[in-house]
């Protein structure tokens, strides 16, 4: 048995990639920024479980969902169910993300 491979491997993941990396970004943008990396207590996602339904490329206008579906009662950890869209409606990404959120404080 031999095993073959495709003549440019590169080429199979160049949609791919770029598209993970861009629909996944939607969801990672609900945390607020931090004023400097050695801020603390610092906001951060403690787990995800996303599913890259259909590929986004470059070009795709998507659109994000984000619900928080359970609030821990002794710590500011959230769940999410998380979504992305393409234009034509159609699921790009959908899981969930359990973060872990600090209160922003108003100057």
């Amino acid at each position: 048995m031999a095993a073959t491979a495709a003549p440019n491997p590169l080429s199979i993941f160049t949609a791919i990639i770029p598209g993970a990396q861009l629909a996944s970004a939607l969801p990672r943008a609900i945390l607020p920024p931090e004023p400097t990396p050695y801020s603390r207590p610092r906001n951060g996602f403690l787990g995800v479980e996303w599913k890259f339904v259909k590929a986004v490329g470059v070009d795709d206008e998507i659109i994000g969902r984000v619900e928080v579906t359970e609030v821990r009662g002794d710590k500011p950890i959230r769940k999410l169910a998380t979504s992305v869209r393409n234009a034509a409606g159609e699921i790009c990404l959908t899981g969930t993300a359990t973060v872990y959120t600090v209160p922003l404080v108003k100057d």
